[in-house]
């Protein structure tokens, strides 16, 4: 398996299409907000789901410090869609069906064939500034997010 993306990286930039079928390109949602692009496994799993559920929850605090929350998984912008629906997600969730940009990021399998569970915090500029790896620290996901993109606002204002 090849080294995953680090700190310090640029993002690889890609186009997938988001739960509503309309195709996103990471590049065009740089330059105004940071990214916080965060991997997951599956639709409609427990873990999947709490840490959704933690990202709609915080969705607004990201936003007010600037930030952009998108989902990656290999599900299909159907299920997407059901899943964004059922759980009232206001963020994009994208289809990786095929696990192409997984492959491009180097996002770890668990026991070889379980997806992981990865999150990345992109700053303006297309770096990554933090790569948070854990299967079972789904609110660590979210708060060490939040606090990288607080950050990069604080940095940003000075």
């Amino acid at each position: 398996m090849a080294q995953g993306i680090q700190v310090g990286d640029t993002a690889p930039d890609f186009t997938l299409p988001a739960q509503s079928g309309e195709p996103v390109r990471l590049q065009d949602r740089l330059g105004q907000r940071v990214v916080v692009l965060y991997f997951y496994p599956r639709d409609d799993t427990r873990g999947c789901t709490a840490e959704a559920c933690a990202f709609r929850d915080s969705h607004e605090v990201f936003a007010d410090a600037g930030a952009e929350v998108i989902g990656v998984s290999s599900d299909s912008v159907g299920k997407h869609a059901a899943f964004a629906g059922k759980h009232q997600l206001p963020f994009t969730l994208l289809s990786d069906q095929g696990g192409r940009v997984r492959k491009l990021y180097g996002v770890p399998a668990v026991l070889g064939m379980l997806p992981g569970r990865v999150t990345y915090v992109i700053d303006r500029q297309g770096t990554v500034r933090h790569v948070f790896n854990s299967m079972t620290n789904i609110g660590q996901h979210v708060g060490d997010a939040l606090e990288v993109v607080r950050q990069l606002q604080a940095e940003q204002a000075a």
